[in-house]
C-alpha cells in the first residue's frame, strides 16, 4: 500500500532552519506532485507549498515565500522541505500529501495520501 513517512521536524529557534523529507513507498513517485500542509493546533490543514511531477514546478503560500523551498529527488523517491528563517507562527504538524497527476495544486481536496506528520516548534 502506498506509505507516505516524515521526517526531519524538531524544535528549533526563531531565525532556525529544518530540512524535513517525506520518503514515498508503493506509488510510481514520478507519477506524482507532491505537497506539503501544515495543521496548527485548533487550526485546520493549510496548505504550504508544492511540486509538480518532474520537480519542475513549484507554488508557495505566501506566507513561506522566500523561506522555504520544496524540492524532489524521483531516484530516491523523496521529496524535501527545507526551512530558513523560521518563525513561531510555522509552528505546527507539517504533513506530505500526493496527488497523480503533473499539476500543482493546493487544495487538501486534491491529495489522495498523506503522511502521518512531522511536529516543528519553534520557539521565539
Amino acid at each position: 500500500q502506498v506509505q507516505l513517512v516524515e521526517s526531519g521536524g524538531g524544535f528549533v529557534q526563531s531565525g532556525g532552519s529544518l530540512r524535513l523529507s517525506c520518503a514515498a513507498s508503493g506509488l510510481t513517485f514520478p507519477s506524482y506532485a507532491m505537497g506539503w500542509f501544515r495543521q496548527a493546533p485548533g487550526n485546520e490543514r493549510k496548505f504550504v507549498a508544492t511540486v509538480g511531477a518532474d520537480g519542475g514546478d513549484t507554488i508557495y503560500t505566501d506566507s513561506v515565500k522566500g523561506r522555504f523551498t520544496v524540492s524532489r529527488d524521483n531516484s530516491k523517491n523523496t521529496v524535501f522541505l527545507q526551512m530558513d528563517n523560521l518563525k513561531p507562527e510555522d509552528t505546527a504538524v507539517y504533513y506530505c500529501a500526493a496527488r497523480l497527476g503533473g499539476l500543482v495544486l493546493s487544495s487538501p481536496q486534491s491529495y489522495a495520501y498523506w503522511g502521518q506528520g512531522t511536529q516543528v516548534t519553534v520557539s521565539s
